[in-house]
């Protein structure tokens, strides 16, 4: 197995996004639309957003933890899958590629936001009955763009590992923390997954934190969505690393103990992701 140059990686993943999108939009038979406007954003959006997450979890939390309750679940299955000597090298790709995910398992949470705002009793069968919305296909199909960027982060992980301390399995978790953290291939490899894998979490965050969002909210076509998505993250590089870091650091926090905190920073986020796309997306 080798390793690409991780500026490949990025623009290969890109392309794959694009294409999706495009094939997806055309699949509906949906005609062009004017992309909306992009508002500058700045960290007090940031913190209003989350103000009016923890607002929406408070008022939906029975609902929402039902709902939530399987970040966890599957986070623990995953885990207990890379304990298997051969797959404990991607014990951590795992765990932070969950983030890959998560603007495609929020939006449950983004109905829920949307219903509250616009007044409306908001539970969990509405959260369920997205299903039913005339966007679901199209939220589907980018969310199988996600799908692919996490899969794809899982090979770029294997064969970082592959170049640095493997190609072998490691002997035990012991041997494998000692390697990792004692030897030069093991802190060469921390480095080079962490570039590779802040150009994965970079895209993720450019094709995914406002298009499913805006999906829900309009009819436009996912080339559409995407486009303002990206456009949003460009237009707003300092707000949007404020964000993606307010994300890593919740659900790093969220992640103990034995994942259970996700049951309430999923959520929170999740909720605030809607608000943070109403600010940065013009109606």
């Amino acid at each position: 197995m080798t390793i690409r140059n991780p500026v490949e990686w990025s623009i290969d993943q890109m392309k794959i996004a694009g294409l999706a999108a495009e094939s997806a939009g055309h699949a509906v038979g949906e005609s062009a639309a004017a992309p909306p406007a992009v508002r500058k954003i700045g960290f007090a959006d940031l913190k209003r957003a989350l103000a009016k997450g923890i607002d929406d979890f408070a008022a939906c939390r029975s609902d929402v933890i039902f709902l939530c309750l399987v970040y966890p679940v599957a986070g623990l299955v995953l885990w207990r899958v890379a304990f298997d000597y051969e797959m404990l090298p991607l014990l951590f790709p795992l765990a932070s590629g969950f983030a890959l995910l998560g603007p495609f398992a929020a939006v449950g949470l983004y109905e829920m936001s949307r219903r509250r705002e616009q007044g409306v009793h908001a539970a969990l069968p509405d959260a369920l009955g997205v299903v039913r919305s005339p966007a679901f296909g199209r939220i589907l199909a980018l969310g199988l763009v996600l799908v692919i960027l996490f899969l794809l982060w899982l090979v770029a992980a294997s064969a970082v590992y592959h170049v640095t301390l493997g190609p072998k399995p490691p002997e035990s978790l012991q041997a494998f923390a000692r390697d990792v953290l004692t030897t030069g291939a093991g802190l060469a490899m921390v480095a080079l997954g962490m570039g590779v894998g802040f150009l994965f979490a970079l895209a993720a965050l450019a094709v995914g934190a406002f298009s499913f969002p805006m999906l829900l909210d309009r009819d436009v076509p996912v080339a559409t969505a995407v486009l303002t998505s990206a456009r949003a993250l460009w237009a707003n590089p300092g707000a949007m690393a404020g964000w993606g870091l307010i994300v890593a650091a919740g659900l790093a926090i969220g992640s103990l103990p034995a994942l259970l905190g996700l049951i309430v920073v999923m959520p929170v986020l999740g909720h605030a992701t809607w608000h943070l796309y109403r600010a940065a997306i013009a109606r």
